[in-house]
């Protein structure tokens, strides 16, 4: 059992937000794969403001495997990405890097599937690295800035300390941890659970 301090920790709790295998499209691959002109259909809103879950998903394949009902995440983005855990890269018999968001180089490819067709990504699927989203006010009051990294306590049975954790700023920003499934089975946390920022 880890032993800390109250005053070890940022005045700050963070809630958690598990976020499963998925995809973003740029508006070319889009079309490729549900057609001409076709726009997304909102599922749900996600907690960052301005991004939901499309009720639209894809297949997608690996050199060993295949994954069916992938979610494809709106709105359209200027580059299409793939959004998976090392989990999902086993069983797609595929090793891609932990990156932030929109860092694609050398990043392995795949094929993804739609009901009107299909494309051959060269690159573009990544783990994404784990960040705490953030407002510019509460930001500036923690002392924290846009790309910083810290330390996260995570508490329960399997209590662990996150280190590596990118901090993103933005005045839209909602608080909230994104952790990836595997990361948050290795804790054994749920979403919504609240975590704590260690100190700088």
């Amino acid at each position: 059992m880890l032993t800390f301090r109250e005053t070890d920790f940022l005045p700050v709790e963070v809630p958690v937000g598990i976020s499963n295998r998925h995809l973003h499209l740029c508006r070319e691959d889009l079309e490729v794969l549900f057609g001409p002109g076709y726009e997304l259909t909102v599922y749900r809103e996600l907690s960052q403001p301005g991004e939901y879950a499309a009720r639209e998903t894809v297949t997608i394949v690996g050199p060993r495997g295949v994954i069916e009902g992938v979610r494809v995440l709106g709105p359209v983005r200027s580059h299409s990405q793939v959004e998976i855990s090392m989990t999902d890269g086993f069983h797609l018999g595929l090793k891609p890097p932990v990156r932030e968001s929109g860092d694609l180089e050398g990043t392995p490819g795949i094929a993804v599937v739609g009901p009107a067709g299909a494309l051959n990504m060269p690159r573009g699927v990544i783990l994404a690295a784990r960040h705490i989203h953030m407002e510019a006010g509460r930001a500036a009051e923690l002392h924290l800035h846009d790309d910083q990294r810290v330390q996260v306590w995570v508490p329960g049975i399997r209590e662990l300390i996150l280190s590596n954790v990118i901090i993103r700023v933005g005045d839209d920003s909602r608080l909230e941890l994104h952790l990836d499934t595997d990361e948050a089975n290795a804790a054994l946390v749920a979403g919504g659970a609240k975590v704590k920022i260690l100190r700088p």
